[in-house]
């Protein structure tokens, strides 16, 4: 397999002290957002990597736009089709999980609260019912989301140990998921119970994602990305929510350093928060907005009309302190950095799209040799 090396030679496959080089990685959800940065991540850190998931979700794709079907194992199967998924992992025995397959957008679950309790409950059931039999696996990764809380809209950051809830069926659903993953480790994975074979199986709940190439309908960057292509106002559902933004690569680079962990040792089974510093990235949408029409040097904005609309969650903070403390994982990009780095590459795809595997392999290069130059120890040797 092809590897690519830009800028920064072969500093990317050094990352992560090279688990995953030569490792066969299973991701589901690959040709959706994260994962198709978390697929071209894992190219380049030399994974042979196998794909499993619906069709790319919009048009255009950050998958079709990377061309990453030409470089992996790419299969198009339901994760909610169980015998499928069964039959993929037994084949290619992979060593590695990330289970990213999901139905991610939160007013969706309003219309298809069914669909969205099946992909994302029963889903993460399929899966884990998977792996549960096939020797190769070492760690397994579950996303899930920040909204897995019981959020009583209290202003406070979320730890590990807080309950889960979500009034919405999104954020429900991404509560079960936690609650069934515990389930399965307790009952199948555990390695305490000498009859048990282990596999390290974590859930990891990053904060609101921001980066190039998301083109899903109702997330704020496309939204503003498509309404100043368009010379329209933005209109903005919620201008004084508060989310915990975050650049892609910076939960990616937790959910890769946790599995690497797990693929070694056998004591970071266990729930995950990956969110932003509180103290600078948890701003306003009204404040992200800004900045957005800052970085883009025109566009305006304005309230929507919500009184239609389903209700989200005012308040939304993370509390990273177990991953930081024990994981020694910390978040890079500030909130203007963030936003920096997405507009860019939105302005990159707009002026050439040829181009978009080397411009995107860039940011990831960068990402890590800013890493390495803060003694993060993933990007360290």
């Amino acid at each position: 397999m092809e590897k690519l090396h830009g800028k920064f030679g072969n500093m990317v496959l050094d990352n992560f002290h090279g688990i995953f080089q030569d490792k066969t990685v299973l991701i589901t959800g690959h040709t959706g957002f994260q994962g198709s940065w978390l697929t071209l991540w894992l190219k380049l850190l030399g994974s042979k990597i196998i794909g499993y998931s619906l069709e790319p979700p919009t048009k255009p794709s950050l998958f079709e736009t990377l061309h990453l079907e030409d470089d992996i194992v790419h299969v198009i199967g339901d994760i909610c089709d169980a015998e499928n998924i069964s039959n993929i992992v037994a084949e290619y025995k992979p060593q590695i999980v990330f289970h990213l397959a999901a139905q991610s957008l939160v007013q969706l679950s309003y219309t298809k609260p069914a669909e969205t309790f099946e992909t994302n409950v029963m889903g993460t059931v399929n899966i884990l019912e998977a792996i549960r039999n096939v020797e190769s696996i070492n760690a397994c990764v579950i996303m899930t989301s920040d909204k897995c809380y019981d959020n009583k809209e209290e202003n406070i950051a979320f730890k590990e140990t807080d309950p889960m809830g979500g009034h919405d069926p999104y954020s429900a659903s991404k509560g079960a998921t936690e609650l069934i993953t515990n389930s399965y480790r307790d009952s199948f994975f555990n390695s305490k119970n000498s009859t048990k074979r282990h596999i390290g199986i974590a859930t990891a709940r990053a904060g609101n994602v921001l980066g190039g190439g998301d083109w899903a309908e109702d997330r704020i960057i496309p939204d503003c990305i498509r309404s100043l292509l368009a010379n329209q106002r933005i209109h903005v559902r919620n201008p004084t929510s508060i989310r915990p933004w975050q650049f892609v690569l910076e939960p990616l680079s937790g959910i890769l350093w946790l599995a690497a962990k797990m693929y070694t040792e056998h004591k970071y089974d266990g729930a995950w928060n990956f969110g932003p510093k509180l103290e600078t990235n948890s701003v306003t949408v009204k404040e992200l907005v800004e900045l957005v029409l800052h970085e883009w040097k025109s566009g305006d904005w304005t309230s929507a009309n919500t009184s239609n609309s389903n209700p989200e969650s005012h308040y939304l903070k993370l509390d990273s302190k177990k991953a930081m403390n024990q994981l020694g994982w910390f978040t890079i990009y500030s909130i203007n950095e963030t936003i920096s780095k997405t507009m860019s590459w939105y302005k990159k795809f707009i002026e050439n799209q040829n181009n978009m595997q080397d411009f995107t392999t860039m940011q990831i290069e960068n990402y890590s040799q800013q890493a390495k130059q803060m003694n993060i120890i993933w990007a360290t040797n």
